[in-house]
């Protein structure tokens, strides 16, 4: 039996030349299984968590397909790549709820910082305690799933210089989160930051990893990756998926891995550490030299991932899913989407052309694929 995963997909939708429209309103409205996003230009679907990998790509695919199908019945519209503003908008809030008080303390605190568009994998781990621990030892080589998945180099119409402009302008709130020694100590930090005003609700805590569940902070029952840029491919998606399922297997099979028992020193400093290496990974994704939190050596992303992939395959053949793993792989050959866009950016100095290449390479490869994989379902 594989681990429960599922995605919370957030995307923005446009037109086919890459200006971003917000029909969230609508689309909620007229379409199942969609909400809206404090913002209207983005919407987000969340998959039902499966254990199968298989059973993954079509919950992944149908829904997109669904709501393709939708924004051509309202117009000449589409969904639009990347996890910022590309081409323009960044000026200005779209409110989707104006009358929700949340929205509003989002957008007076936050403004467009936070309309970017990403994906949340969820992996479910039933224990408090070994819950913790996951969330630990991810928090520490989440950067590493920031540079496979980084998608966002322009923002406004400019390149930006950084590979993934969501995370390096996105709030991280509370400004410090600490790596929870226990269960309790998530709740009552959790119960001290309500109390502060530094965090709104219990959905209010915005950092690359946390703890999850129906009633948090007390019943709890996944682990959240929320750094990843948006990760339009769904097999390079399930690949990055793969590469966090086998290293939690490989932490449950050997608990020693926990950064609480391995590191002597403050816990502190490896939250310290964790975040430079995150705005690293942010600006240069694979490209970005990292402080390893293990023994404290420099390495490049492209070359941690390499050999993380080589402990975890052993486990991810043992379990079946080697060839979800695999891609990973392609990944670190020919570049996450920052990368590509980037090099297409270098050849034909035309920004709204690469992202209108992008726009429909994406809905191509998507038809393509829920058509050879899920025919049967999207007949």
């Amino acid at each position: 039996m594989l681990l429960s995963k599922g995605f919370e997909i957030e995307m923005y939708t446009g037109t086919p030349q890459g200006e971003i429209v917000g029909l969230s309103d609508r689309i909620v409205a007229d379409l199942n299984g969609f909400v809206r996003e404090p913002d209207s230009r983005n919407v987000e679907y969340t998959t039902a968590p499966f254990c199968r990998y298989e059973s993954l790509l079509c919950e992944l695919l149908q829904p997109r397909q669904r709501l393709r199908q939708y924004l051509k019945e309202l117009g000449d519209y589409t969904l639009i790549p990347g996890s910022t503003l590309s081409l323009g908008g960044g000026d200005r809030f779209y409110r989707s709820d104006p009358k929700n008080p949340y929205h509003g303390y989002i957008e007076k605190t936050y403004g467009t910082k936070v309309v970017t568009a990403s994906i949340h994998i969820n992996i479910g781990i039933a224990d408090p305690e070994v819950l913790m621990q996951a969330c630990r030892l991810v928090r520490l080589e989440a950067p590493l799933y920031l540079a496979l998945s980084a998608s966002s180099p322009f923002f406004n119409g400019q390149v930006t210089g950084s590979h993934s402009t969501r995370w390096q302008v996105f709030p991280q709130t509370p400004e410090f989160v600490p790596l929870f020694e226990s269960h309790r100590h998530y709740i009552d930090w959790t119960q001290e930051q309500l109390a502060q005003g530094t965090m709104q609700n219990v959905r209010h805590l915005w950092a690359s990893v946390r703890p999850n569940g129906d009633r948090r902070p007390y019943s709890l029952n996944r682990l959240e990756l929320r750094i990843c840029d948006l990760v339009t491919d769904a097999i390079s998606l399930l690949a990055i998926t793969a590469l966090l399922e086998a290293r939690l297997w490989q932490l449950i099979s050997d608990r020693g891995l926990d950064p609480l028992h391995i590191y002597r020193g403050d816990p502190q400093k490896l939250v310290h550490l964790t975040a430079e290496n995150e705005q690293a990974a942010a600006q240069s994704s694979l490209e970005a030299r990292l402080t390893h939190w293990q023994d404290g050596r420099s390495i490049s992303a492209r070359e941690w991932i390499e050999e993380l992939y080589d402990q975890v395959l052993p486990i991810a053949k043992e379990k079946g899913f080697s060839c979800f793993l695999s891609p990973v792989k392609k990944i670190l050959r020919q570049g996450n989407e920052s990368l590509r866009w980037l090099k297409d950016y270098q050849v034909h100095g035309n920004l709204e052309q690469v992202m209108q290449k992008a726009i429909a390479d994406t809905e191509q490869e998507e038809r393509e694929m829920a058509e050879n994989l899920c025919h049967p379902l999207v007949a």
